[in-house]
């Protein structure tokens, strides 16, 4: 890194989680010389709040930068990152697009950031509902290791896009005024007071949509430990921000609610809230905006002697997508490690 910062491309910046990534790069001070913002053809010369022009991808525009956060889609991250990784850029893509390759590692900040030691050029961002249940069962893990998960989503209709919020906002303003209601356009059904246990799409012969396995296999790979044994159902629920999480953890050794509550109340990024004879557990209107995991509602599986259930909540546009991009962009600072250490990927 020069003296005057890093030069970092956003490449997606026009979306929900871009305009975000550059938000925090701003807040949390990242030690950036030059931020540069890409998003589709329709936005380009399109000026951002910062002043920031909106420039198009072409191989002459991404040349010459330190770092890129992507978070454009999978085609555009499976077309791009290998680029601008060939230019000398280290990519952090929040795609679906890298993560399970092999060779690009798939990392937490608070849970795996050794694994960035020997990057290829590519990191890969988790699946949002995925990224806030690791960095509660992490120390879970640790401490007396993680036999079956059993999970159910509840996902906000951010998680899908701005379309959908406008979607859910446009049918509950119908219902609510007793007027007819549009079809939907980003869901089978209807999302307003409603929930579809169809977060995700299908595969052709697949019983599983993507969002589902994504939580299965992410998790074994970001936990190094592919012996867990998840079960996983992902529900879209009429919720604008802000992604729940109802887990089930069977644990190898014994571990009681109390160890459990004192083990996440020390972990980074958890915020403990368990008093629900008070009323006092994690919502996702009290997680919006914040960039910790909150977790409550711990307690024993009365149905098996070495489970736990908890109920684990966080903002799904900031640490599940955008906060831990930027944080992951930190950690490879810190750690002198934004250069790839070897040869950076082709495209596939």
């Amino acid at each position: 890194m020069s003296r005057a910062g890093y030069r970092v491309a956003v490449v997606g910046a026009t979306g929900q989680v871009g305009t975000l990534m550059l938000a925090l790069l701003r807040e949390r001070e990242f030690p950036a010389r030059e931020i540069v913002a890409f998003a589709s053809e329709r936005s380009v010369g399109k000026e951002l709040d910062g002043g920031l022009i909106v420039q198009a991808l072409t191989e002459d525009s991404i040349q010459g930068f330190d770092l890129a956060l992507f978070s454009a889609g999978g085609s555009t991250s499976g077309e791009w990152a290998p680029r601008f990784a060939g230019a000398g850029a280290t990519v952090i893509d929040n795609s679906s697009r890298w993560r399970m390759e092999a060779d690009v590692p798939l990392v937490v900040s608070e849970v795996n950031p050794d694994a960035l030691a020997g990057h290829r050029g590519i990191i890969a961002n988790p699946n949002c509902s995925t990224m806030q249940m690791v960095v509660a069962l992490k120390p879970i893990h640790q401490a007396a290791g993680i036999e079956r998960l059993v999970i159910s989503t509840y996902q906000a209709v951010s998680g899908t896009n701005s379309s959908a919020v406008g979607e859910l906002l446009d049918q509950a303003h119908a219902i609510l005024h007793e007027s007819d209601v549009a079809p939907p356009a980003q869901y089978a059904h209807q999302i307003a007071f409603n929930a579809l246990p169809h977060a995700g799409s299908f595969a052709h012969g697949d019983d599983h949509t993507d969002e589902e396995r994504k939580l299965i296999h992410e998790t074994r790979k970001i936990l190094d430990d592919p012996s867990i044994r998840v079960s996983a159902t992902c529900v879209r629920v009429p919720v604008v921000n802000g992604h729940s999480e109802a887990v089930n953890v069977q644990t190898r050794d014994p571990l009681t609610p109390e160890q459990a509550r004192e083990l996440l109340a020390q972990a980074p990024g958890v915020v403990v809230r368990d008093d629900p004879h008070a009323a006092v557990y994690p919502m996702a209107i009290d997680a919006e905006g914040r960039d910790e995991v909150f977790v409550g509602r711990i307690r024993r599986d009365p149905g098996h002697e070495r489970a736990l259930d908890m109920w684990i909540v966080a903002d799904n546009l900031r640490k599940g997508a955008a906060t831990n991009a930027v944080q992951l962009a930190e950690v490879l600072h810190e750690r002198g490690i934004v250069a790839a250490a070897h040869p950076a990927r082709s495209a596939a």
